[in-house]
C-alpha cells in the first residue's frame, strides 16, 4: 500500500514522502521515498507494528540518510 505524498508538520525541511508498505507473510517491508530526490529508505517491521511508530522510525531513518549525504 503506498500512501499519497505527506508532509509532517514537526519535519518541515523534509518535504513530501511516500510511505509505502509491503506485506511479507508476518512482517511488513516499510519504505519511504523522499519526493524531491527520490532518495528511499527500507525497513522490516512486525505485521502489527502500529502505523504511526512505523511512520515515525521511517521519516527518522529518512532524514538521517539525506543529512549523510548532505541533501538537507
Amino acid at each position: 500500500m503506498k500512501s499519497p505524498p505527506f508532509s509532517d508538520p514537526n519535519e518541515p525541511d523534509l518535504g513530501e514522502v511516500y510511505l509505502e508498505m509491503t506485506s511479507i507473510g508476518g512482517a511488513l517491508k516499510v519504505s519511504a521515498i523522499h519526493v524531491a530526490t527520490g532518495v528511499e529508505v527500507s525497513s522490516m517491521a512486525p505485521a502489527n507494528a502500529a502505523r504511526a511508530d512505523l511512520q515515525r522510525l521511517m521519516l527518522g531513518k529518512l532524514r538521517a540518510r539525506l543529512k549523510r549525504e548532505g541533501r538537507i
